[in-house]
């Protein structure tokens, strides 16, 4: 007999990016059976509209289209997550960079570096800092 073991916020926050990614493409999934898992993503996709006039307001010279799937589940994710939820803000980006690292960095870093000033310009508008 095999035990679930509970996932890691980390593998929780990959299967939530992984789910985005999945309804962004039109595909509609199977629900995770993980309760954090699936109310975070059902958060997400209730304020997608709000999420991306944010991601929207905080690129240069690109459009929200123009960015990776990948890259636009992660930091839908990471701005969710610092306008809704108590998380510090150093975990937050930490983390989306990491899974910007695992997903989409083709070991040139850019994806990073661009996902990187992204997040502190959400980071500052969200949470007030200048």
């Amino acid at each position: 007999m095999t035990e679930n073991k509970p996932l890691t916020r980390r593998e929780q926050r990959m299967r939530i990016i992984e789910i985005l990614y999945q309804f962004d493409m039109g595909v509609t999934p199977e629900p995770s059976q993980e309760v954090y898992v699936d109310e975070t993503v059902q958060n997400v996709l209730a304020d997608q509209l709000q999420i991306d006039q944010i991601l929207e307001s905080v690129l240069e010279n690109y459009k929200l289209k123009r960015i990776s799937t990948v890259d636009r589940a992660i930091l839908r994710l990471a701005c969710y997550e610092l306008r809704d939820t108590q998380t510090p803000a150093e975990i937050i980006i930490d983390e989306a960079l990491r899974l910007t690292h695992i997903y989409t960095d083709l070991g040139d870093h850019k994806s990073v570096s661009f996902n990187n000033k992204v997040l502190d310009k959400m980071y500052k508008q969200i949470r007030g800092k200048a």
